[in-house]
């Protein structure tokens, strides 16, 4: 970096768990130039991803919101007038307090995600959810399935310190591709085969960037993780390399399980998997005589409909083997359980009515389209309010949100940073803030930092805060809670105070605070998180602590023991192809969708699918498909990829809907049905029909 350019530190507030630390170069009071990772934080280690890195293209961006905006033509026509903030707010109050008169406050749905992972601007909503009763929401379209499947086993979501990955001897990435989504994962994984010769496996539906760096890469079809993780632990057994003091310690009923996994052969497994019987053999072998073998578990194998015992099958593997008892060994998905926060004051937690209903964020095309089993006895939504959110080109089954969203009678305002699809549909559109825009508080997914992001640059134009925005509303709806009368640095203050993290003076002069428990808690020395102790193979899925308590999903269907449960969206005649909509390199979700190096790299929509099924088809490298299942239809190019298994096509998501013919998006195909236990959109389970276009 030029050292004339005054540097500031702050923390990537995008949905990935590796949650960078960064140096930002300040050019001027409302200027950024090039963002780079911190390297004396230890886990970023000074690397980050491409996209952040040139953030100055994102929040200098000339299609920005800077203003507030009211619609002024039809439902989708993208006509819109400026209006000042407070006639903005005003028409939104009005409108919610409409909703909560004519129909209870359970009309009215806040509705949020993850368009930043601060803890106060992107749960702050549910403070003035919960000080008004307005309708609940289960956050299901991202982490339920994977973090239930881990808890179902080790009890608690934590894991050996991810940095321990440069101290393992074997390095099992597992249904994730870091290289797109969280690039620090390859650091420390690339540093151990630097420095002791450590072997990196993947395991994944197809040859993507991190598959390329692999010294040994294992392609299955799409679901059938399960299948492969008991083959390996039925070798583990037949060959003696499973640790039987350690399962005698540490585990809830190995004999139980190794009898069980007495059918459950390489055999079996390549008949579901699609892999070589040598191929399961030699992985096995490699696992059980490496007892340094760290498994980094990644969401994308979750997101299917058996994807909580798929997860809850890997981590099997390093618990018969007990790799959990050395250092560089084990399993890691996340670390949530170890930052004990109080977010009563952010979220007004001690004004929440447990008897207000909860509807289902995976499901907004149902809810608001009125689906009886989504809306129950309550009112229709006829009043939302989204921030962090662009559900019209994320959540799934696409024409059923498009539907909800066309209500006449339903109003919905939208807090973006620009005019994405969900806002194109809006009454009303007030411009955000970015995330060196104003001060937040972050906590490592993939690590265990707590970091401080601090406003570094003033906002442009009439940009406001998610807090600013929400203390404004609820003065306008009558929402009371000492959290409004808040500033951000406060709440953040009085959260870091309250969770026995310091203060926010102290944070500020640290950056971030090392949150990593010593090695006998994080490698579950001292016996796993369940009251008995034990790692349970036999989990009781109804008794698993997550944010959701509510069981969602065919629950009581799931197997005892890890399995491969057929609960999937088979291909069959009428639908020959598994469809998987992985990230793509550039984009972030929807984010990142808006800015041109990440349109020019990842180019016009396609769909990846083997040489030989297309010439089946008929369709030529690079031809126009049409693709689609009983959900809808969409069309875009195809082209070949021998690094899938016949039968399984691949589009990395998610490009704006409008790049697509006809404006409709990836997600037009995804399911939104309720996996079990806890919900969860099964964004990598649908089959579709493939033809020339």
């Amino acid at each position: 970096m030029d050292a004339r350019i005054p540097i500031g530190h702050s923390a990537c507030p995008h949905d990935c768990p590796s949650t960078c630390a960064l140096d930002v170069e300040l050019l001027d009071d409302n200027r950024i130039g090039r963002v780079r990772g911190a390297k004396d934080n230890s886990y970023t280690a000074g690397v980050i991803c491409g996209k952040v890195a040139r953030y100055a293209e994102r929040i200098h961006h000339p299609d920005r919101l800077m203003t507030p905006l009211r619609r002024k033509g039809d439902k989708g026509s993208q006509e819109f007038e400026p209006v000042s903030w407070d006639d903005a707010l005003d028409i939104t109050a009005q409108k919610l307090l409409k909703a909560e008169a004519l129909h209870g406050p359970e009309a009215v749905w806040p509705y949020y995600y993850a368009g930043t992972m601060g803890l106060l601007m992107r749960d702050g909503i549910n403070r003035l959810r919960h000080a008004k009763h307005y309708s609940g929401i289960f956050n299901t379209i991202c982490t339920p399935l994977a973090q239930s499947g881990f808890i179902a086993g080790a009890g608690s979501l934590m894991g050996p310190d991810p940095r321990e990955m440069a101290k393992s001897d074997l390095v099992v990435i597992w249904g994730t591709n870091p290289v797109s989504t969280q690039v620090n994962v390859m650091t420390h994984a690339t540093r151990a085969r630097k420095e002791r010769r450590a072997k990196i496996a993947v395991v994944d539906v197809y040859r993507n960037g991190t598959v390329a760096q692999a010294d040994l890469a294992l392609i299955i079809r799409p679901g059938t993780d399960g299948a492969l993780a008991c083959a390996i632990m039925h070798v583990l057994f037949r060959d003696g390399l499973a640790d039987l003091d350690y399962l005698a310690k540490y585990t809830d009923c190995p004999e139980a399980f190794e009898s069980y996994l007495v059918k459950k052969t390489p055999e079996w497994a390549s008949v579901i998997t699609g892999l070589r019987v040598d191929e399961i053999e030699s992985f096995a072998q490699l696992i059980g005589e490496t007892p340094r073998s760290y498994f980094r578990c990644g969401y994308g194998f979750t997101r299917s409909r058996n994807g909580a015992v798929n997860m809850h099958a890997v981590t099997c593997i390093p618990t018969v083997t007990g790799a959990w008892a050395h250092e560089g060994g084990g399993a890691f998905f996340g670390n949530n359980a170890i930052y004990h926060w109080d977010k009563s004051m952010i979220e007004g937690l001690d004004v929440k009515d447990p008897s207000v209903r909860m509807l289902d964020q995976s499901r907004i095309g149902p809810v608001l389209c009125g689906d009886p089993q989504d809306i129950g006895d309550g009112p229709p939504v006829s009043a939302l309010f989204v921030q962090n959110m662009n559900p019209v080109a994320v959540a799934p089954e696409q024409r059923k949100v498009k539907a909800g969203f066309a209500r006449d009678d339903l109003f919905v305002c939208v807090h973006e940073q620009f005019m994405t699809e969900t806002a194109q549909l809006a009454d009303i559109v007030l411009p955000a803030t970015m995330f060196l825009e104003h001060d937040d508080l972050y906590q490592g997914g993939g690590h265990q930092h707590i970091l401080l992001g601090p406003k570094l640059v003033e906002a442009l134009g009439e940009c406001r805060s998610n807090h600013e925005v929400l203390c404004a509303l609820a003065e306008r709806v009558g929402a009371k809670h000492s959290g409004f009368e808040m500033s951000g640095r406060e709440l953040i203050d009085w959260t870091l105070q309250a969770s026995g993290w310091g203060n926010l003076e102290h944070l500020e002069e640290q950056k971030w605070i090392d949150c990593q428990p010593d090695f006998e808690t994080s490698h579950y020395v001292n016996g796993f998180g369940w009251p008995d102790g034990k790692f349970h193979f036999r989990p009781d899925w109804r008794k698993i602590q997550i944010a959701i308590t509510t069981p969602l999903g065919p629950v009581d269907d799931m197997p005892e023991f890890p399995d491969h449960w057929e609960v999937i969206e088979a291909a069959n005649e009428a639908h020959p192809f598994r469809l998987v909509t992985a990230p793509a390199r550039n984009y972030l979700n929807s984010s990142f969708s808006e800015t041109p190096t990440s349109q020019a790299k990842e180019g016009a929509p396609a769909a990846m699918v083997h040489p030989d099924d297309m010439a089946e088809l008929g369709i030529p490298d690079g031809g126009r498909i049409a693709m689609g299942n009983k959900r809808g239809e969409i069309k875009l190019l195809a082209r070949f990829f021998e690094g899938v298994q016949r039968g399984v096509v691949i589009v990395e998501a998610i490009p704006r809907n409008e790049k697509f013919e006809g404006g409709e998006g990836i997600n037009t195909l995804t399911s939104a049905d309720a996996a079990a236990p806890f919900g969860g959109a099964a964004f990598h389970d649908n089959h579709v029909w493939i033809r020339p276009a």
